[in-house]
This record gives structure tokens, C-alpha cells and sequence, in this order.
């Protein structure tokens, strides 16, 4: 899903990042180019036949990663066996601040041991089906008390959680737990959490501890998403509509 990587690297430039290096499969190097600002640079990586990131992205991924401040893993990846074996290796062995979402949560269930591989910071931003998956529980029990749930794998992986849905949960390993006041039911729409993703990378990669960036990337989503609502209206706001609204959600805190 090529889109969900362009708006994650979008996201993150608007969000402070002075350089945003985007991975994609090889084949799709030029595709991905089109869609992206050309501000923002794509790294083409080892591919499976089904065009999806393959085991041996990690070899050329590897020799690159001090390269980074911080990654985002997750957005638009595919559950293809081969792109888990993937991202499980990244997970356990990437030594950079990391933002873990989408199918890279995905092909953490049933392997959450493998967060504790790497003593890097790690921020998992779930939404209730995959904390639900990675909870081993249903989504109504998540419903019913979301604040206990982010708290629960916060202190069961020791990564920073943030729950996504109305009130969004941040949760610490320190129990430190927060919710965020900004957002409307208008940013329910395909690729808004592709945005909070880079948000929380590029918040990280500026030097925020993982609880501080994944906090003020809730809180600037929401305020963009606010934003957005009043000039788009909720119903017809898209994922970009939120890109467009970071500049004036961060000038609005001066």
C-alpha cells in the first residue's frame, strides 16, 4: 500500500524531520516516487514475487541504519510471510527509536518477546482490533476499559502504547498514562493513522523521549485533525486534509 508510506513520510516532514528516507520494495521505487513530495528521498530494498518487502531487505537495510535518528516500521507492509520474517528481524535488532504500527503490529502477535530483543525505545501505536490481537482478548474488552489496556502492554513489553480511538491512551512502562484531548470522529478515515505515525518518527528523531513524541504527535494529529474539520467539514476531511493542517496546529502553540 503505497499510499500509507507517502503519507507517513509526508507526515513526517511536515512534523520538523530535516531528511525523510522512505523503503520500498524495488519494483515499486518509481511508483512510490510519483506519489511522494520530492523532498523526500525512497530507498529501494530487496522484494518478494508478491512485491512485498522480502527477509533479505534486512542485509541492505542493516548497513544503513546509522543513517537514521529514528524509524517508523509498519505502514502499508502486507502480512506476506516473507515481509514478517522481515520485520521481525528489524524489530529485534534495529538500535534507533522506533515506531511500530499497521502490519508491522500485526506480525507481532503471539511474538511480543521479540520487542525485548533490542533495548532500543519502541512506541506501538495499536489500534483496538490489534491491541486486541496482541492482548490475546476480544475488542469489546478492550472497549470497556481502554486506559487498563494500554497500561497492560505498556508493562508487558515495556514500550510506550498509544491506543488509538476517541480519547486516545498513551500509556508508559513507568506508568505514566495519558489521554488526548484533541481529534473528532471526522479523522475516522483511511490513512489518518499513516499520518500519526510519521508525526510521532519525526517527533522522535528530533530528540523527544518515546512518551513525549508519541504524546505531542496525539495531540498535534487531533489539533490538525480539529483544524482540518472546520475548513473541510468532518464528513469530507481526508488523511492529506491532515498533512495540510500540521503547520497551523504547531504554529497555534507559540
Amino acid at each position: 500500500m503505497l499510499g500509507a508510506a507517502a503519507l507517513s513520510g509526508l507526515a513526517a516532514m511536515r512534523s520538523g524531520a530535516g531528511l525523510v528516507t522512505v523503503g520500498v520494495p524495488q519494483s515499486l521505487n518509481t511508483a512510490l516516487q510519483r506519489k511522494l513530495s520530492p523532498v523526500i528521498m525512497t530507498f529501494p530494498l530487496p522484494e518478494t514475487p508478491e512485491q512485498t518487502l522480502s527477509p533479505q531487505a534486512w542485509e541492505t537495510l542493516s548497513g544503513e541504519l546509522m543513517r537514521f535518528d529514528a524509524i517508523a516500521i509498519g505502514p502499508g507492509l502486507s502480512t506476506q510471510t516473507g515481509t514478517r520474517d522481515f520485520i521481525l528481524k528489524a524489530i529485534s535488532a534495529i538500535p534507533t527509536p522506533l515506531v511500530i504500527d499497521a502490519d508491522a503490529l500485526n506480525a507481532l502477535s503471539g511474538r511480543l518477546d521479540i520487542l525485548r530483543k533490542s533495548p532500543a525505545p519502541k512506541i506501538l501505536t495499536p489500534h483496538p482490533g490489534e491491541m486486541a490481537r496482541l492482548l490475546n482478548i476480544s475488542k469489546t474488552d478492550i472497549e470497556k476499559d481502554r486506559k487498563a489496556a494500554a497500561i497492560a502492554l505498556s508493562k508487558t513489553t515495556q514500550t510506550v502504547v498509544l491506543l488509538k480511538g476517541a480519547r486516545t491512551v498513551i500509556a508508559a512502562p513507568d506508568k505514566k498514562c495519558t489521554l488526548n484531548s484533541t481529534g473528532n470522529a471526522g479523522m475516522a478515515t483511511a490513512g489518518s493513522g499513516d499520518v500519526l505515525t510519521g508525526m510521532i518518527a519525526a517527533f522522535l528523531g528530533q530528540g523527544l523521549n518515546a512518551f513525549e513524541a508519541a504524546r505531542w504527535g496525539a495531540y498535534l494529529h487531533g489539533l490538525a485533525g480539529d483544524l482540518a474539520a472546520k475548513k473541510k467539514t468532518r464528513l469530507a476531511m481526508i488523511a492529506s486534509d491532515l498533512i495540510d493542517f500540521i503547520p497551523p496546529a504547531v504554529r497555534s502553540l507559540s
